[in-house]
């Protein structure tokens, strides 16, 4: 049954709310008294279906339904989560929260503020505790940090419930264990905008000399390790301990101004916005988003690739949602054992499917079928595996962008040291290319061939005795430059 998401507020955060359930799967319905508010929303989901499929190696599910409430009563009807995303001021939040809860008193409520502690949030409230803060980051639908703060008057089990909803939609809940203003990641940018305030101030450094040293440099870093494993890696062998040693006497060093803040004053204002025009005022902020967008997709699928940081969460989001989309196996027929969609990645100049992603689709599918048969990762790990020995593969057809595809065995034949099989990448039922794989059961420590166990055996042979009765597809046993 899909679920209802209600946003309070559809400004930049809730927008980014919205797109986040709406691409998961969940209807979602907006309050905002905004009478431009529906073609902002519009624009920001025009942004979040160009990048956030792009970190998924599964299909995207069917997209929810968006609405448009005209009060806040009839946007939360029904809710099963409510994310308020209104202006910084708590006498509104609290008016919010009090018309939410005279007919929602038992329903989740996250709020995205960025100062506001949950404490303050719940006073005078009917029900305090199901509000709760949900600190997101922008762009809500691709950044997957939201900080999760409650008070002592959270309901410890609907905090519990509100991570798991983050979670499957693709966030990382980070659980903040004691409330205080501006939570954590926001306290770190307070920090960093100061002393980049007297920077800018003080003639040393243009706004984008100081936006070259985050990007070029720690920013990196900071994306991919954080702060102290930053500064773990800093210390060399020797570790955290001998980088204390060694900076923590900076610590007394007047190197910034953090404990000293600029008068903010017209001159400086003017002086930040103007240098700001001149670095970035040849782009829309629509360009920008886009642009922005691009680097965190190719950023963040490159962490995924390596499976660390963000990139690791993209990941078990991705296993989460893989059995929805693997339809379970039947041995009578050609196993469909995986679905994909082609990303940008897998495109080539001539904008189709490039000759590598035909052979990973290959991959994803036997690998799919090895979990099937119990060679999956754990195995492995005994020191085993099936080595692909030999592939032979056959361009069919085109595939583009945004295709999805099918990737089916059919076992050929098998006995308890090989394994041959046929697999079909299909696009509409079509095959786009056909690859036939020789696979050899090795003992990787001896480096040699070896018999399977009986516990892969008993799983491997049923399939290919209802396989045999298969009509052999024609592409069995061709070679390279054979006629059709």
């Amino acid at each position: 049954m899909t679920r209802k998401a209600a946003i309070i507020g559809g400004g930049v955060i809730g927008g980014g709310w919205a797109a986040r359930f709406l691409l998961n799967g969940w209807n979602v319905s907006v309050f905002d008294p905004d009478p431009q508010a529906a073609r902002k929303i519009g624009e920001v989901m025009a942004n979040a279906r160009a990048s956030l499929p792009a970190l998924s190696d599964i299909p995207m599910q069917a997209e929810g339904v968006l609405s448009f409430a005209d009060t806040i009563t009839e946007a939360v009807q029904g809710a099963d989560y409510i994310q308020e995303s209104v202006s910084e001021r708590l006498e509104l939040k609290h008016r919010v929260f009090a018309q939410i809860q005279q007919s929602c008193p038992d329903t989740l409520i996250g709020s995205s503020t960025s100062g506001f502690k949950p404490s303050e949030l719940q006073q005078n409230a009917a029900n305090p505790a199901t509000i709760f803060v949900a600190h997101p980051f922008n762009p809500v639908y691709l950044l997957p940090l939201a900080e999760v703060v409650p008070s002592p008057a959270s309901d410890p089990a609907a905090i519990e419930r509100a991570k798991e909803i983050l979670r499957e939609i693709g966030m990382f809940p980070l659980h903040v264990r004691k409330e205080i203003d501006a939570h954590i990641a926001d306290r770190f940018l307070e920090a960093v905008w100061r002393e980049a305030l007297w920077l800018v101030k003080d003639g040393i450094a243009t706004t984008e000399e100081i936006d070259e040293a985050i990007r070029m440099g720690f920013g990196l870093r900071w994306g991919q390790m954080g702060l102290f494993e930053t500064y773990r890696v800093a210390g060399g062998e020797a570790g955290m301990k001998h980088f204390m040693a060694q900076f923590g006497p900076c610590l007394q060093w007047p190197w910034t101004k953090l404990t000293d803040v600029p008068e903010f004053t017209e001159e400086l204002v003017d002086l930040i916005a103007g240098q700001s025009d001149a670095q970035s005022g040849h782009h829309t902020i629509r360009e920008l988003e886009r642009i922005r967008d691009g680097n965190l997709v190719g950023f963040l699928r490159a962490l995924k690739d390596r499976n660390w940081g963000a990139g690791k969460v993209l990941r078990e989001h991705d296993e989460r949602r893989r059995v929805a989309f693997v339809a379970a196996p039947a041995t009578g027929a050609p196993m469909v054992m995986a679905r994909m969609q082609v990303l940008p990645s897998w495109i080539d100049y001539n904008g189709h499917m490039t000759e590598s992603r035909y052979l990973f689709a290959a991959s994803e599918t036997s690998d799919a079928f090895l979990r099937f048969i119990g060679a999956d990762m754990d195995y492995v790990a005994t020191g085993f595996s099936y080595y692909t020995a030999e592939s032979h593969i056959m361009h069919k057809g085109e595939a583009k962008l945004g295709d999805h595809l099918t990737g089916s065995v059919q076992v050929i034949a098998a006995d308890e040291k090989r394994l041959h099989i046929f697999i079909a990448i299909q696009k509409d039922g079509v095959d786009v290319a056909t690859i036939e794989q020789m696979l050899l059961h090795v003992d990787m420590a001896a480096g040699r061939t070896v018999a399977a166990p009986a516990a892969i055996l008993d799983r491997l042979t049923p399939v290919a005795h209802a396989h045999a009765g298969l009509a052999r597809p024609t592409a069995v046993g061709r070679f390279t430059g054979q006629r059709n």
